[in-house]
């Protein structure tokens, strides 16, 4: 009752601000005042504002609201710790198993990222300068040079 009341004085309070804006001739404006004054009548004839009004001095809606609220905490957590934590269970399971099927059935080392650093082979071993290595880097100059480096 009240609520409809005060939405009633909202909606004249504007509807006459609507009329002094239209005498100050600019109607534009004083039709868009009119379309947001009447938005709360709207309501009041729909029964929204009624149901509000109920919901809102209820306190099972109140405590349902709550439950909501839990259940959102609740959901959005256990999302963060699962991507914090890098998945479910099958899925790191699966991921366990491919990489132990990197490895090769003859190697004890996997095949990716398993070969020595430059730095640990012996100095004996030094790499001799190849023609394809040569042709490499020419091409490689020309690159730069096309580019003005």
């Amino acid at each position: 009752m009240i609520a409809e009341t005060v939405c009633s004085a909202v909606s004249a309070a504007g509807l006459g601000v609507a009329v002094v804006t239209a005498y100050r001739k600019r109607f534009l404006a004083a039709a868009r005042i009119a379309a947001y004054a009447l938005v709360p009548v709207g309501l009041v004839m729909t029964g929204a504002v009624g149901w509000l009004a109920h919901t809102a001095f209820s306190p099972t809606a109140w405590a349902g609201f709550g439950v909501l609220g839990v259940a959102w905490v609740l959901f959005t957590s256990t999302r963060a710790v699962e991507r914090r934590s890098g998945g479910s269970r099958k899925e790191r399971k699966a991921a366990r198993a491919a990489q132990r099927e990197a490895v090769a059935p003859s190697s004890s080392t996997p095949a990716l990222g398993g070969a020595k650093s430059p730095a640990a082979r012996p100095a004996s071993a030094a790499p001799r300068p190849s023609s394809d290595s040569a042709d490499d880097f020419s091409d490689i100059e020309a690159i730069l040079k096309k580019h003005g480096i």
